[in-house]
């Protein structure tokens, strides 16, 4: 059914009700001149007159009574469930179902989540770790996180904040091997690599030489395709580890990691959270959206300054001097 035919269909029912044709109209919020064009339109589609029409009156014709009985509960069940529908829309009610990659959902969006839980307890969060982008329509996800250069074709993005890379080793390891001066220093060092889960490769480390990125392919001391176990590693101070800010800035902070090159460090890649048209999200996709972007657009629990990173260099690194 068309939403012309929808009108039609509605106008007539109206009329039958009111007696009155300006009164449908008036019911609908429609001018007497389109509900007059609607039924003429229904009266034309079936063959039938619906109504008898006199200069002050309408009455139902035989085909028109038995048209309003047989219609009438229909479209009272369709009203109804349109009713229904919009008033669901704004209820914080219902499942939420939110993807994104193994990376940063527990770290970065799990505190936004357990805070929406908090606020909102009759919404069930349906939460799916997955490091490829998916089919979003065919999944019926709500919300997504993705790193990336650019928004993913289709949907609405917001970006977050930038995702920085810092070349990162624990005082220990730095007072057993020395300092490296630069990246090609990094060859004679202990580095770790982390291997990409899908195709068994070692990610090389993405590095800011000069104006440009390059990759720098690195021969690990210690590769892994878990992000915990080669955090572990630098921590222990067995290795030089590139860690992403949202890791690194807590142990940057308390001195338990010394951020190092920092000429070198990338923020090529930022977190998006990535949604479907808004205008048509129900208020529990909605509430989640906007406590997600209050929360992380450039937090400073994520992002470290440039004076912040240069600080923590030279008193790291000072201290190893000593």
């Amino acid at each position: 059914m068309s939403i012309n035919e929808l009108r039609s269909i509605t106008t007539f029912v109206r009329t039958a009700e009111f007696g009155s044709l300006s009164k449908a109209a008036e019911a609908q919020r429609i001018s007497p001149q389109a509900a007059s064009k609607a039924l003429g339109q229904l009266e034309q589609y079936l063959g039938v007159r619906l109504f008898h029409r006199t200069t002050r009156s309408m009455s139902l014709t035989e085909e028109g009574q038995r048209f309003l009985d047989a219609v009438q509960p229909s479209l009272a069940g369709f009203q109804q469930a349109l009713s229904s529908v919009k008033q669901s829309k704004d209820d914080l009610i219902g499942p939420l179902r939110i993807v994104g990659p193994r990376s940063v959902l527990p770290s970065i969006i799990g505190p936004v989540m357990d805070e929406y839980c908090r606020r909102y307890p009759e919404v069930q969060l349906d939460v799916q770790l997955d490091d490829r982008i998916g089919n979003w329509v065919e999944d019926r996800i709500d919300v997504g996180f993705r790193l990336g250069n650019t928004p993913q074709e289709g949907l609405v993005a917001r970006r977050l904040f930038p995702m920085q890379l810092i070349i990162c080793a624990a005082p220990d390891y730095l007072h057993r091997h020395g300092i490296p001066s630069g990246l090609p220093a990094l060859a004679t060092h202990r580095c770790s690599a982390f291997r990409h889960p899908h195709n068994g490769r070692v990610v090389p480390w993405r590095v800011r030489v000069g104006d440009s990125l390059q990759d720098l392919p690195i021969n690990p001391a210690f590769c892994t395709n878990d992000e915990l176990l080669e955090l572990r590693a630098v921590l222990a101070g067995d290795v030089i580890g590139q860690l992403a800010a949202p890791t690194a800035a807590p142990l940057i902070r308390s001195g338990r990691v010394v951020p190092l090159l920092l000429e070198n460090m990338t923020d090529h890649y930022s977190l998006f959270v990535y949604y479907g048209s808004r205008s048509a999200q129900p208020a529990r996709v909605r509430q989640f959206i906007d406590l997600a972007v209050e929360r992380l657009t450039d937090s400073r629990d994520f992002v470290l300054g440039s004076d912040e990173l240069a600080q923590a260099n030279a008193a790291g690194l000072a201290a190893i001097r000593r």
